[in-house]
Parts: C-alpha cells; sequence; structure tokens
C-alpha cells in the first residue's frame, strides 16, 4: 500500500486493518467547497453527524510527506457542533494551508468519546534510528491530542526494542501489535502513527504517515575502516547477561541485588553524557570510578570498596553499580547484619521512588551525621527497623563525620595541600623533553595521585558541608534566605571567574581560566583558550543578579541554639570552626575541580597533538581508548598501529551505542528490552521566577534575556555566566553540583537535572515561565 493524502491513507485503511478500527469520514477538497460548500455540508449531515461532536481535520497535498511531516502545520478543530459551526471550522481549516492550492483536503469525522489512552506511535527510534517502538501516550487526561499539542505534563514515553515478545501493558500490547501491522501494510519500519484507546478497549488509528529521519545513521566520517557492526539484539543479549551476573549475591557486597542507574553516585550522564565516545568513557574510568572513588571513601571512614568499579560499560552507555555505591557509604565501623539491612533498605526505597536517582544522598541514604538526623531516621522504624538500630547507625554516622569536619586533624586538610602540589608537577611535565606520550602518561598519573584522589576526599567533606548546612534549614534554625546568602557569599572559582571576567585583560583572563572546556573529558569539546569569542561575550560584564545585597551573618541567638546542639549531639566543632569548615570543604571542592582539570585537558590536548602527527583527526581521536597509553608507554608497540586499532573498534562499537536506549536506572532484565522513561524530579535553584525565550549554547549570540538549555551541569559550562541569561535549564546535574551552587551565588532561577522526557518538552517552547519556589515550569508559547 502506498501513502495518500492523511485522509486518503485512513480512507484505504479502514478496508484491510485489523488490529485497530478507523473512524468514518468525510473527506472535502477546497476547490468543492468554495464551488458549493452547500453540497458539502449535505454530504457531511447524511451521516446523522447533526446531533454529534465533529472534529475537522487538515489533509494537504504536501502534508505527511515521505520528506516532512509539516506535523502541526496546519490547523485541526476539535468540538465542533452544528452547521454553523461546522462551516466556520472548515473555513478556518482552509484558510490555514495559505497556498489557494484548490487539490488541498479537508476531512471531517465524529470525534472520539470515553478515550482512556492516547499518543503518537515511532516504530524507529527517530533520534538514533534504532530498532525501537517508540510510544508517547497520554492515560489520564481522556484527550486525543494532549501529546500533539504539548499540552499535559502527565504523558508517559515507553521505548520496545523490537523482537522482544513481552509486552507488560495490555493497551500498549495492542498499539505494538497495531504497528506490526501497519509496516507489513506499507512494507516500511519508519512510521509516524497517531492512536487513541477507548473504555471498551477498541483501538482507534487516527494518523499514520511516513516517519522523517533526517541524517540519523550517517556514516561517520573516518580515515579508517570500520568494523563489522554486532547486531543491537546481540549488543543487549550482552547487556541482559552482564546485569544478571552483576545482580547476584557477592560475598563481598552487602545487599541481595542491584540496581544500575545513570546518575547516583559520581553521575556519569551529567559528567560524560549518557552516550560518550570512548575516549571520554575510558579517561573518565581511568581517572575517577575505577580505583580513585573507592580509595578516598575508604579513607575517609566509609566501608572498602577498592577493588570494585564504580561504573559499568554497558554497550558504551555509563551505568553507576548502585549497589557497589551504596556499599561505599556504610561507616567501615557498622557491623554486617546492619549493614546488609541497610543497603537492601537504600535499594528498595530507590527502586520505589526513581525519580530520586539524582538525589540519593539527600533522600534516602544516610551518609554522614547532621544536626537533623535523629528526626530523619525515625523513618527506617517504618521499615522493620528497631530504635536501637537506628542509634547504632547514628552513632557510627557521628563517629566518622567528627573525623571528617575536625578542625585540627581534619581529612580535608591534607587533601587541600596534595592539590596544590599537582600544579607544580603539572608545570614540570609539560615544560620537560618527554615525549607525548610520556607526557600524558605522567599527567594523568599525577591527576589521580594529586588531582581527582584529593578531590574525592574534597568533594565528600563538600557534602558532608551542605548536609550539615541543610540540617541547620530543616530544623529552623536558619532559614532558605539564610542558606541563599551563605551560598552566595562563598569564594569560589567561580565567583572568583565572575569577578577577573570583569577586571582582568582577556590575555590574563585567558591565561588563568583557558584549559577549560565545556566537556571535561570531551576531547571534542573546544578549551576556552582554543575559541574564546565562541564561549564569551566581551563586551557584557557579569554583575551579581541575585538582587539581595545582603551577606550571611548569624544572630547571637542563632548562633547560641547552633553551639546549644552541637554539645548536645557530640560534635567536635564549634559554631565558628563548623562553619569554617563547611566554608572552605565547598570552596575546596571547586578550587580542587578548577586544579585537577588543568592536567585532565592538558592530557587531551596533548593526545589530541599525537593523533594528529599519526595521520588520525580530532574526530578520530574521539573514538580511541586512553589505556593505549599504558601500552605505548610500558612497550615499544607502533603508535599509529595502536592508534589505528583503537579507534577503528571504538568507531564501530560507537554505530551500536549510537542505537541503544536504556532508562535512567535499570531494575529488572526486562527494562533493557522494555520501559517507560520517567519524568524525573527536578532541582530547582533560588527562590525566583522567570519569564524568558528558550535559547540554546550553541546560539552565543543570542544568550542574553533567555532561558538557556544545556545537556549536562558540568563546570566546563561556567562560560555561560559571561552572558546575561535570565536562567538555565539542564538534562542532568544534582542539587549539589557545580552548576546548582553556581546558579545560587549568581541568583539566576535554575533547573537542574530535568531529566530526558521534561528537558527535551520544554525545550520545543520558544517562550518558558520557571517558578522556582514552587517547583514547576510552564510552557507559555
Amino acid at each position: 500500500m502506498y501513502f495518500g493524502t492523511k485522509s486518503e491513507t485512513l480512507e484505504n485503511l479502514s478496508k484491510i486493518i485489523k488490529s485497530a478500527n478507523v473512524l468514518p469520514q468525510v473527506r472535502l477538497s477546497v476547490k468543492e467547497w468554495m464551488d458549493n460548500s452547500g453540497e458539502v455540508i449535505k454530504r457531511i449531515l447524511k451521516n446523522n453527524w447533526n446531533e454529534i461532536d465533529l472534529i475537522v481535520r487538515s489533509s494537504a497535498i504536501n502534508e505527511d510527506s515521505s520528506s516532512e511531516s509539516l506535523a502541526g502545520h496546519f490547523l485541526s478543530i476539535t468540538d465542533v457542533k452544528g452547521v454553523d459551526n461546522l462551516k466556520e471550522s472548515i473555513n478556518k481549516v482552509i484558510a490555514s494551508f495559505k497556498d489557494n492550492n484548490g487539490g488541498n483536503q479537508v476531512f471531517v469525522q465524529p470525534m472520539l468519546k470515553n478515550v482512556i489512552i492516547s499518543g503518537v506511535a515511532f516504530s524507529k527510534d527517530p533520534n538514533t534510528g534504532g530498532n525501537y517502538i517508540v510510544i508517547n501516550y497520554d492515560d489520564t487526561t481522556g484527550s486525543t491530542s494532549s501529546v500533539t499539542s504539548g499540552s499535559s505534563n502527565n504523558t508517559k514515553v515507553c521505548y520496545h526494542f523490537k523482537g522482544y515478545n513481552k509486552v507488560y501493558n495490555e493497551n500498549l500490547s495492542k498499539v505494538i501489535n497495531m504497528i506490526y501491522e501497519l509496516e507489513n501494510i506499507f512494507k516500511s519500519d519508519s512510521l509516524d502513527i497517531e492512536f487513541a484507546i477507548t473504555k471498551d478497549s477498541n483501538v482507534y488509528l487516527l494518523q499514520v504517515r511516513p516517519l522523517c529521519i533526517n541524517s540519523v545513521n550517517e556514516e561517520i566520517a573516518c580515515t579508517v575502516d570500520c568494523m563489522e557492526n554486532v547486531t543491537l539484539n546481540k549488543v543487549l543479549e550482552s547487556i541482559e547477561k552482564k546485569f544478571k551476573v552483576l545482580n547476584t549475591r557477592h560475598p563481598y557486597l552487602y545487599g541481595k541485588r542491584t540496581v544500575l542507574g545513570v546518575m547516583p553516585d559520581w553521575n556519569p550522564a551529567e559528567i560524560i553524557g549518557i552516550r560518550p565516545k570512548n575516549l571520554a568513557l575510558s579517561l573518565y574510568k581511568e581517572v575517577v570510578t575505577d580505583n580513585i572513588w573507592a580509595y578516598q571513601r575508604n579513607n575517609y571512614g566509609y566501608k572498602n570498596l577498592r577493588s570494585f568499579p564504580l561504573m559499568i560499560n554497558f554497550g558504551g552507555l555509563p551505568y553507576i553499580d548502585v549497589r557497589v555505591s551504596f556499599n561505599s557509604f556504610l561507616p567501615a565501623t557498622l557491623e554486617d547484619d546492619l549493614s546488609e539491612k541497610l543497603v537492601n533498605y537504600y535499594i528498595d526505597r530507590l527502586v520505589e521512588n526513581p525519580s530520586l536517582h539524582d538525589k540519593v544522598e539527600f533522600r534516602i541514604i544516610f551518609s554522614c551525621y547532621t544536626l537533623d538526623i535523629q528526626e530523619r531516621i525515625k523513618v527506617l522504624l517504618d521499615y522493620e527497623f528497631k530504635e536501637e538500630e537506628c542509634a547504632k547507625i547514628c552513632d557510627s554516622l557521628r563517629y566518622l563525620t567528627n573525623k571528617i569536619i575536625d578542625g585540627k586533624d581534619g581529612l580535608w586538610k591534607n587533601d587541600i595541600e596534595k592539590i596544590k602540589r599537582l600544579e607544580k608537577r603539572r608545570e614540570e611535565i609539560i615544560s620537560s623533553s618527554l615525549d607525548k606520550v610520556s607526557k600524558i602518561y605522567w599527567l594523568l598519573e599525577d591527576c589521580k595521585r594529586y588531582g581527582t584522589l584529593p578531590f574525592a576526599g574534597l568533594a565528600r567533606a563538600g557534602f558532608v558541608a551542605v548536609q550539615m548546612l541543610k540540617s541547620l534549614v530543616s530544623i529552623g534554625i536558619l532559614s532558605e534566605k539564610d542558606y541563599e546568602r551563605f551560598m552566595g557569599d562563598l569564594d569560589t572559582v567561580s565567583s572568583n571567574m565572575s569577578k577577573d571576567f570583569e577586571n582582568l585583560s582577556k590575555k590574563a583572563f585567558i591565561e588563568k581560566y583557558g584549559h577549560l572546556r565545556p566537556g571535561t573529558y570531551d576531547i571534542l569539546s573546544s578549551r576556552y583558550d582554543e575559541a574564546p569569542n565562541k564561549y564569551f561575550d566581551w563586551n557584557f560584564q557579569e554583575k551579581n543578579k541575585s538582587g539581595d545585597d545582603k551577606r550571611f551573618v548569624l544572630s547571637l541567638k542563632q548562633l547560641n541554639k547552633i553551639k546549644e546542639l552541637l554539645e548536645k549531639h557530640n560534635l567536635v566543632q564549634d559554631v565558628l570552626g563548623l562553619f569554617d569548615f563547611i566554608k572552605i570543604a565547598i570552596e575546596g571542592r571547586e578550587y580542587s575541580k578548577f586544579i585537577f582539570t588543568k592536567s585532565l585537558s592538558d592530557a587531551i590536548t596533548l593526545f589530541k597533538q599525537l593523533g594528529e602527527e599519526n595521520g588520525f583527526s580530532v574526530e578520530d581521536c574521539a573514538y580511541s581508548d586512553i589505556n593505549i597509553i599504558k601500552t605505548l608507554y610500558s612497550s615499544s608497540e607502533n603508535v599509529k598501529k595502536i592508534l589505528y586499532n583503537s579507534i577503528a573498534y571504538g568507531k564501530s562499537s560507537y554505530e551500536t551505542t549510537k542505537q541503544i536506549v536504556l532508562p535512567p536506572l535499570i531494575i529488572k532484565e526486562k527494562d533493557i528490552w522494555t520501559f517507560n522513561q520517567p519524568s524525573l524530579e527536578p532541582n530547582y535553584i533560588t527562590l525566583k521566577n522567570v519569564t524568558a525565550k528558550v535559547t540554546f549554547s550553541d546560539k552565543s549570540k543570542d544568550l542574553n534575556g533567555g532561558i538557556l538549555f544545556i545537556p549536562s551541569a558540568d563546570p566546563g559550562y561556567d562560560w555561560i555566566f559571561s552572558h546575561e541569561i535570565a536562567g538555565f535549564v539542564t538534562m542532568y546535574g544534582g542539587m549539589n553540583s557545580h552548576m546548582a551552587i553556581r546558579a545560587g551565588e549568581l541568583g539566576i532561577p535554575a533547573v537542574i537535572g530535568a531529566g530526558e522526557v521534561l528537558y527535551n518538552k520544554w525545550n520545543k517552547a520558544k517562550l518558558l515561565y520557571i517558578d522556582c519556589a514552587n517547583k514547576k515550569v510552564e510552557i507559555l508559547k
């Protein structure tokens, strides 16, 4: 069967389709209407439609073609009743064509009633070209147009891998059967389908057209031949097999099962993205998630997980092994039985509340002692924990926290000293006569030992600091405004960057901050010093946008209350010492990140040069694995050959990676094959609201006054604050992320970690309203 106009296609399908119903219709051309509208109305009313609600729909000649759908371009009018309204509606739909083509069509159908589910289904993933059925549906409003119009916040997205036979939702199973039948009818695997299901369980086909996918599967431009691709089905089978292995009991781990997630703990989705190329993925594993993360956490008083990699590579998609992560947050002194019980509790709560996957330390686990913990920990009493067990947990957390916050012997003090040594060592390596391979090797070795290792410690201290500060808010000693003022008073690298942008010359500013790049681990992301005019508006002088010039000051009453609490809770710090710790820990985290990224950025630049010297482009280099540097440093292997093989493998595997779609949380084996993409709970920063246009980071000339959409909360995006943005939204990122802190400092309303569903919905708007205080976002236009 071939596609005709929208109306013609539906009429032809009504005679043959078995898995769905097609509503009756009356079709008219523009010419017919102009020549004799009265005769057309008679034809419509012959169906006894004069007393029912109708829908008047467009069916233009250039609508729903194989090259462009023009979806939503023309008008359709619902709930039309009575002759006068029918005439007016047909005229309005015709007016929306705007081309005076008499061959354009309008068709009239009865309005579908008692709708329980409606939506749009694609027979191929329109974003990746992957072999997935993608169903965006609304099962709450009863509307047939909420998905296409974007008028509801309650829509859901289901991904179902073709060939997987199990469908756990009966209604969606019917939709999938309809899709398979339509694919067979049209001999096409690229269809765009609108559907509805009514209370009597009948499926209605409202529209079908070719799915327009532009350049999804373009060949990667490369100077080497790509290896043969493995089928997507085989890759998903291997992911399922690996998940089964990870999900079994392990003698050195507490907890009866695991969950895999893209955001809990070290947030790979935020830092390297959900589909990083191989160089970024292997770099992040090397300098953070394979060993460094666990080594330092153990140093800070938690259980020893040193031989467990935190991040798992699922077909090129990075996932955190949540059971390993949750084990690493157990105090080292906590007894075995209670540790087992606690990890099982943590995992069960995350499974029950998947929207908290980027807030596990704030909302699920107890990783440090705070001034409100004795209230918060009472939740365990509802899950078969005893009061004495809660007391043991609190005692072990107090012991651990006291060692961290201690003003004399706190672990974070040594880490600050260690990070200072990295700068000197970096300069020695760069200025040495070592070859490029040796320089890259030692820059990364030092980056681990003197960079990411102390950074991991300072990040832990910084988290404890933020938790302690928030606990003072939760118990009512500090207000939300006090918290904002404290964060606004911080003297971080980011706040210094703002001052330096205003006061330093362009040359001096770039010398200081030029190593930063929006994608910290991404070789394809230009450094600031490589493209300064791309990132910075040198005519704009950043100002503190908070609108609150008051500084953070403790009243005598607040000071005395906190003093009493510290004594009551047996914490080692006095009030001033506690606030010194909080300030220095948060600032130290940002400072250490700034320093270690210099070594990392230089190593990436040298790797780029190494590739170019051997005939490979920077795009090629992005597919290589950083571990070849160890091979080249410790052997006499040919550089070009090693690079060639690594790039070839990386390119071949990435062709498959591009097509894989997995949920943010993998809880069961079936989630690898079929799942609903969850709408996550974003983090709202500041208490402000803003209405502004939507803009994007690639439009650096058009950022001022806009709400900026960026994929992650990576610190390399600090350049956005050299533009007068009104607010910003990130797809990934936690409430304790760099960009969250930055937004709080400057008083810029921000939504951090909106999740894929909301991010992709909101960024299609032209005008957006963000209300941080009430935690809501509205599309205005």
